[in-house]
């Protein structure tokens, strides 16, 4: 009996073999789901690319045509068709474009100048402005949100939703209108176009003040319902009903026990807003005149110039991917393996 005994327990030291091995397997899960977020990212990337140089080509006229001179003649055009590499098939274009893609080579725009260097000094500005009005946006909508979860059912809340409602179904361009008729004609008080310095940058913060109140307003409408509407489904949770029968603030209740809980719907809803915003920029930067890519993008579309199309929407696809892979790490990084 005794020797039964210890033979039915000899099998007990594999234990601690598979608690490692499950340890590794856990280390592991996050480098996979990164890995696979990534190439989710960057497939969606490559797919938006091939859809920018067919939708491109399916325009009347092309590249050489729009950027022919007066007096030009059809064998002159059919010559800089040749030297645009226009005359080759768009899916050879298209490879040749991306493999140049992974060492920073943006190609050749139909004027004979870099993409990389038209972009030089509209790209920033247009990510200064674009990051400004979504850290806004994200303190706004935070703040909104988490105030009128606090007054559930109350008049201040009924005011949130319905004010949040009302700013989200405002396009850009009226809340710019509007801005130019209160703050610049009207008072005087911010400049009604916006001026540049002589590194390209516009020429005061002040100029910045309407183009980014122009994105943040409709964008804090959208994003402060994701917010009061993620707080919400928190307050149904047996956590956060246990502390209102603890008989704690509301104010705690919201910040230190829904909060935490909401982030990762927060922060999902808010990464899709950053496509809305860069959108919105196209818009807004050119009502306010503000150097950005908007007018790039605006000039290479009507000149047919597909190298400049897809480096403006490689770099602001590249933006939003960034965005939307740091919301899907806080959400994994926060759920783990719970749906």
């Amino acid at each position: 009996m005794a020797g039964l005994s210890r033979t039915a327990r000899e099998p007990a030291p594999a234990a601690p073999a598979a608690t490692g091995a499950a340890a590794a397997a856990r280390r592991v899960r996050p480098l996979r789901r990164l890995a696979a977020a990534v190439a989710r990212r960057a497939l969606m990337l490559v797919l938006l690319l091939a859809l920018v140089f067919a939708a491109v080509e399916l325009l009347p006229g092309d590249a050489a045509s729009a950027s022919s001179e007066r007096g030009d003649s059809a064998a002159d055009v059919e010559a800089r068709r040749h030297l645009l590499g226009l005359d080759r098939p768009v899916w050879e274009r298209f490879a040749d474009w991306m493999t140049a893609l992974p060492t920073g080579d943006l190609g050749t725009g139909a004027r004979g100048q870099k993409v990389t260097d038209l972009l030089a000094d509209p790209l920033p500005n247009t990510l200064l402005l674009g990051g400004t009005a979504f850290l806004l946006t994200v303190l706004a909508s935070l703040a909104l949100g988490c105030w009128a979860a606090c007054r559930p059912g109350r008049l201040a809340d009924r005011i949130v939703s319905h004010t949040a409602t009302a700013a989200f179904a405002v396009p850009e361009f009226v809340v710019s209108v509007g801005l130019l008729l209160v703050l610049a004609l009207w008072s005087g008080l911010l400049p009604a176009v916006t001026l540049t310095g002589p590194d390209g940058a516009p020429d005061s913060w002040t100029m910045l003040v309407m183009p980014v109140l122009a994105l943040v307003i409709p964008q804090t409408g959208w994003n402060t319902r994701i917010v009061r509407g993620a707080l919400a489904d928190q307050a149904r949770t047996p956590h956060v009903e246990a502390a209102h029968l603890d008989g704690l603030p509301a104010r705690r209740i919201v910040l230190r026990h829904a909060l935490p809980g909401a982030v990762p719907a927060i922060a999902t809803g808010i990464a899709t807003s950053t496509g809305m915003l860069l959108g919105g920029a196209v818009v807004v930067e050119t009502l306010f005149n503000y150097p950005g890519i908007g007018s790039v993008l605006a000039s290479a579309v009507s000149g047919r110039d597909t190298p400049l199309i897809a480096g403006v929407v490689a770099c602001a696809g590249a933006a939003i991917s960034l965005v939307l892979l740091a919301a899907d790490l806080l959400r994994d990084g926060i759920l783990g393996d719970h749906p």
